[in-house]
């Protein structure tokens, strides 16, 4: 599901709010974040993508303040705020858990930053009906968290985190307990919600497509560093490594040497597949190894019947298939024993699938279509 944000927010012209300077944590004798430096814009959807344990709970924790770090800086504003404690941050953390106080009511939760805050109880019932009003949750106002479904209590979660206008959101799995429809209905919310507060969100996933869907920029982590930062589609077409191409999306990929170079394209011998050709990317010399690296949205099938002008085709057969509704991924033995994944829409109503198994078949692509990255 791709839901991304509209292209209304430029980092380019977009004050720093955040800043991470060499920021290491280590927990005995492993490094849980290894020396990260990384900038948020004011009014960002910045999100901590990677697996478990690549250290992306452990930075947020550390800007939350929940955690200090063994050496570098968090800058607000331009300050150093290592030594605020948490509760002195202008940020508000919410959790997978919700952590909602189960004796308080809806309003209650969500007014209780406020509460806290020493506000008056004219000042804290206005904003909490406006905050109600905003998640759609006026009418359970009155109601406890143990009345309420999974995405009530997340929307409860939500509100009781902006309702004090915070300068940071830090979200840490929050929809990780949904179903996936439900899911895709709050991450619907979270861009609204975004957008209409103004706040700027560190999210933490390690949900891809969610990652995707939400974000302004992507900070995809590996063991405790970061690998890349970019816009979602710059992440997805242009991995900088093997790494962050295999974890967002599906992708196809087969060892290659470079053979020859030149400004417009690389010339790769492919295992399996002989001399292919992709586009030119800096600091690759001939004779290093990696892979080609080529989506399965972007290769063609057809019958082995028909005729096609894409420059780099093979005859193979269908392996097998997964049905998944909007599309079908076909899993394809070349004739040369090399196996590959394609995707095709399934466009039609009531057209389960394309092509059976055993079916032969051409595969191909465009030179653009593929790349070579580095092992």
């Amino acid at each position: 599901v791709i839901l991304n944000q509209p292209d209304t927010f430029s980092t380019s012209h977009t004050m720093t709010l955040l800043e991470i300077r060499n920021i290491t944590k280590r927990f005995g004798n492993f490094v849980a974040v290894d020396d990260i430096n990384l900038d948020i814009k004011a009014g960002e959807f910045f999100t901590l993508l990677g697996p478990s344990g690549c250290g992306k709970t452990t930075l947020l924790r550390m800007i939350a303040g929940f955690d200090a770090p063994d050496s570098g800086e968090i800058l607000l504003d331009g300050h150093n705020i290592i030594d605020v404690p948490p509760e002195k941050r202008p940020f508000h953390t919410v959790f997978q858990s919700y952590a909602l106080f189960p004796h308080m009511t809806v309003a209650d939760n969500i007014g209780f930053p406020l509460k806290m805050s020493g506000k008056s109880l004219e000042e804290i019932n206005t904003r909490v009906a406006f905050t109600l009003k905003e998640v759609e949750l006026s009418q359970f106002a009155d109601r406890y968290p143990h009345e309420l479904s999974g995405g009530q209590k997340q929307r409860v979660a939500f509100a009781r985190g902006l309702i004090n206008k915070p300068r940071l959101l830090l979200l840490d799995e929050p929809l990780g307990a949904l179903d996936e429809k439900l899911r895709e209905n709050m991450q619907r919310e979270l861009i609204n919600l975004q957008a209409e507060a103004g706040v700027t969100f560190i999210y933490v996933t390690h949900a891809q497509n969610e990652a995707l869907a939400l974000s302004h920029r992507i900070a995809i982590m590996n063991q405790g560093r970061i690998e890349q930062i970019g816009e979602p589609s710059r992440i997805y077409n242009y991995p900088v490594n093997r790494f962050v191409a295999d974890f967002i999306g599906k992708i196809n990929m087969l060892d290659a040497t470079v053979i020859k170079t030149s400004s417009s394209h690389l010339t790769l011998k492919v295992a399996g597949l002989g001399e292919v050709t992709v586009p030119a990317r800096d600091g690759i010399k001939v004779n290093d190894r990696g892979v080609m690296a080529v989506r399965p949205e972007q290769i063609r099938m057809v019958a082995q019947t028909s005729e096609i002008a894409d420059e780099f085709q093979f005859t193979g057969k269908i392996k097998d298939f997964f049905y998944i509704g909007d599309v079908t991924t076909y899993i394809i033995d070349l004739a040369n024993s090399t196996r590959i994944e394609a995707l095709l829409p399934n466009s039609l109503p009531g057209h389960a699938k394309l092509f059976e198994i055993g079916d032969p078949i051409i595969v191909s692509w465009q030179e653009q279509s593929a790349q070579f990255l580095l092992n």
